[in-house]
């Protein structure tokens, strides 16, 4: 089969999928709209998978760039006739290959594009039923994503759920803690967050509920991971609340040292005010540790109360601070989560297995597709 894989830019989201789909036995083409400003991935390109040259892929994109990217994209799908068009989000790279005529469109939603930015532009409720209005076969990662498209209109028996999981034997709680161990905090209790900076996220409301904790709880520190525009927000936040000696920036940690950062920490935050099925979230469970998270719906369908961790609520700064005291006050009893953290990632998250939901999609719009010209 020959898949046109269509994305906004190359994170290691899309590394993973193309990666995977290298193994198979499909012929894989990349068609990539944007470069952003910041580098996500630098690994390079599965040598199995072709790159389209284009005019896109090339800066951040812009609303002026859409006619000669339509015109282009309608040129590149009649010269190769995919079998198969992978596009996503949705009020860009599924929008552009339905209204470019591609068919058939198997549209992969990455979460906020439904849940949270749609919901805030005209112009993207308007993209979004567009593009599901052509689409086949629909992909998202929990039940709020199928929810949400229904609300358009579009019909739940051709909504695919594909949360993307991890790699099992990647992460794992087995392992060394060498982060822990050179900070000096064998002894302290220590929180991970490696959301982006980014007000989506929430990273500010993690350091804002940390610094009041941490006046109470004198072992608390704080791993943080990533960058983003909040970057002056953040660090004067750490200035003001005199958390110097108690907060580790990290920046941006590769895939492959990822598992051991995890393993240095004893309970994983994230405060992300939209999420689909998190992937940070996934590799957390997956490396034994328990979860403190936003009570958002994609959240809600991974962490249950006193099993996997606790959720409060979405943008309460006392909720969170009294729940990392809570955490932090039974390590035992994190000790005990993260162990059912595990167990259901291996049930839920696995990679391996739910990467097959994605190739049943593919066919699945295929067979629908053919039986429309047959």
């Amino acid at each position: 089969m020959r898949i046109l894989y269509f994305t906004r830019d190359y994170t290691p989201h899309d590394h993973r999928f193309l990666s995977a789909l290298a193994a198979t036995d499909h012929s894989v083409a990349l068609l990539r709209l944007e470069r952003g400003q910041v580098q996500r991935e630098d690994r390079a390109l599965p040598p199995e998978i072709e790159w389209i040259p284009w005019r896109g892929g090339q800066r951040p994109l812009r609303l002026p760039d859409y006619p000669g990217l339509y015109a282009e994209l309608r040129q590149i799908l009649h010269d190769r006739k995919p079998d198969v068009i992978h596009a996503g989000p949705l009020p860009n790279c599924a929008f552009l290959a339905a209204l470019a005529g591609a068919k058939p469109l198997v549209s992969m939603s990455w979460g906020s594009d439904l849940l949270l930015e749609a919901r805030r532009s005209a112009w993207a409720r308007r993209a979004v039923g567009f593009a599901l209005r052509h689409t086949e076969i629909l992909l998202g990662d929990c039940q709020a994503v199928r929810q949400e498209a229904a609300a358009y209109g579009f019909p739940e028996d051709r909504v695919m759920l594909f949360p993307w999981g991890v790699d099992l034997e990647h992460f794992t709680p087995a392992g060394k803690k060498k982060l822990r161990k050179r900070l000096g905090w064998e002894d302290e209790i220590v929180i991970l967050s490696l959301r982006s900076w980014e007000p989506l996220y929430g990273v500010d409301l993690v350091v804002r509920a940390f610094a009041r904790a941490a006046r109470q709880e004198p072992r608390l520190r704080l791993i943080l991971l990533g960058n983003g525009s909040q970057a002056p927000m953040i660090q004067r936040l750490i200035q003001q609340n005199d958390l110097a000696e108690r907060v580790y920036l990290g920046g941006q940690v590769k895939n492959s040292d990822l598992p051991e950062v995890y393993r240095s920490a004893d309970l994983y935050v994230s405060a992300s005010h939209s999420d689909g099925s998190s992937v940070s979230l996934m590799e957390a469970l997956a490396c034994g540790l328990p979860a403190l998270v936003s009570d958002i719906p994609g959240n809600k369908e991974w962490i249950s109360e006193d099993k996997q961790g606790w959720l409060f609520p979405d943008g309460n700064e006392e909720a969170l601070t009294a729940a990392i005291l809570r955490a932090a006050s039974d390590l035992q009893r994190l000790k005990q989560m993260g162990e059912k953290s595990r167990k259901l990632a291996e049930q839920r998250a696995n990679w391996k297995e739910n990467f097959q939901i994605l190739l049943n999609a593919y066919q699945r719009a295929f067979d629908l597709q053919r039986g429309r010209l047959t």
